[in-house]
């Protein structure tokens, strides 16, 4: 399917030219600011005041407390998200003879960041109704160099932890974790970032603990790979100017660590706004024909996007343009149909259940500003859609 080419739209995807002055924007980044400017403004100020701006210790404090809130012994802060899974990877031993196993339907940034490793990229099919990498799946697709699972936690739930546990300890492989869409979800009560040897996050302005630029994070609790991260993220220096490994430069910033920090206490009530939100819709939607992500038991979502399937996708689309709500499609391409992983050798029709949710996935408005009324309007507008006027 292809999306109506006239215009982009605020929230990554083009719309039609005759749309009207957006109604529900899909992701208002203002009004995240506008809710804590005292809070930053005082942040940032007292940054610039400090003359410390290159790991310094608004650094250290968010670590700790991003560390505490975690559960992990220890959170070290890099550049962003895609350099957070290569360090997470190196750090953990990933070598260039090493696969690391993906979902064939997680965005680009993360097999990017495989390949920043310079390990190598291995696909796998996911589970139908979380669309997240499933122990069956990831068994399936494992090969001879397979070294490393790598649970991406798409969409605010959770991947299947406990199965791919028991597949890393049967198979003597590594399990990472992909936490950039779960920051605060939990599984059996352990939050994700918790539960792999390490785990990669980012903190891009739209996820759930954002930065207003860019930022990262790897967390752990091997004093071991806690080490090698802090030597990897700034030239393998144990102690400036003394390189005992090779490294890159991939810093977070005080600026940005001092935004998170004021950011974060209000992270678990903006995740309870965000699974308010989910359930709304939920319950609009349960006599469309229109399929939600499910989220698997035991574990406790937080939402990040909510993404629909249909096969009118779209249709649906255009018509939700047409009365001003803003939507996204997270993600339209598989990782294998991107021409620059086309050499690894995996034809169209290779991983069933990714590919159709590429071509049939749509992302309505979710964030913690969204008022009901707008989430009423959404609702209206996706009924009226289907014929179905007014709430069910």
């Amino acid at each position: 399917m292809k999306v109506p080419a006239a215009g982009v739209s605020a929230a990554g995807g083009a719309v039609p030219a005759s749309q009207p002055p957006v109604r529900v924007p899909f992701f208002p980044l203002s009004e995240d600011y506008a809710g804590r400017r005292s809070e930053v403004d005082a942040a940032v100020s007292r940054v610039l005041a400090s003359g410390r701006y290159i790991l310094g210790p608004e650094v250290a404090l968010f670590e700790r407390e991003l560390a505490d809130y975690l559960g992990v012994g220890f959170v070290v802060g890099c550049g962003n998200g895609t350099e957070a899974i290569a360090l997470a990877l190196l750090a953990a031993g990933a070598g260039p003879e090493d696969e690391v196993l993906v979902p064939a339907n997680a965005c680009v940034p993360v097999a990017a960041g495989v390949r920043l490793s310079g390990a190598r990229l291995r696909l796998a099919d996911v589970d139908a109704e979380t669309l997240t990498l499933d122990a069956g799946s990831a068994e399936r697709a494992l090969g001879p160099r397979t070294r490393f699972l790598l649970a991406v936690h798409l969409y605010g739930g959770v991947a299947d932890v406990d199965g791919l546990g028991r597949l890393a300890r049967k198979r003597g492989l590594t399990l990472i974790e992909d936490c950039a869409q779960s920051h605060g979800a939990s599984w059996k009560g352990a939050r994700t970032g918790s539960l792999g040897r390490a785990a990669s996050f980012s903190f891009y302005p739209t996820k759930n603990l954002g930065a207003y630029g860019d930022g990262g994070a790897v967390a752990t609790s091997d004093p071991a790979v806690a080490e090698s991260l802090r030597r990897l993220r700034q030239y393998g220096w144990t102690r400036r100017d003394w390189s005992e490994t090779e490294g890159r430069n991939s810093r977070l910033d005080e600026l940005q660590a001092a935004i998170l920090r004021t950011k974060l206490p209000a992270l678990d009530g903006e995740n309870a706004r965000r699974r308010r939100i989910a359930g709304m819709y939920d319950a609009a939607f349960a006599d469309l024909p229109v399929q939600p992500i499910r989220h698997r038991a035991e574990s406790v979502p937080v939402d990040h996007l909510y993404p629909v399937r249909t096969d009118r996708r779209d249709a649906l689309r255009e018509s939700l343009a047409a009365a001003g709500i803003e939507t996204a499609i997270h993600y339209p391409v598989p990782v294998h149909e991107h021409p620059a992983y086309r050499h690894l050798g995996y034809p169209p029709g290779t991983f069933p259940v990714s590919e159709e949710a590429c071509a049939t996935i749509l992302s309505l408005p979710l964030h913690p500003w969204l008022a009901d009324g707008e989430a009423a309007s959404v609702i209206g507008a996706v009924r009226s859609f289907y014929g179905q006027g007014g709430t069910p």
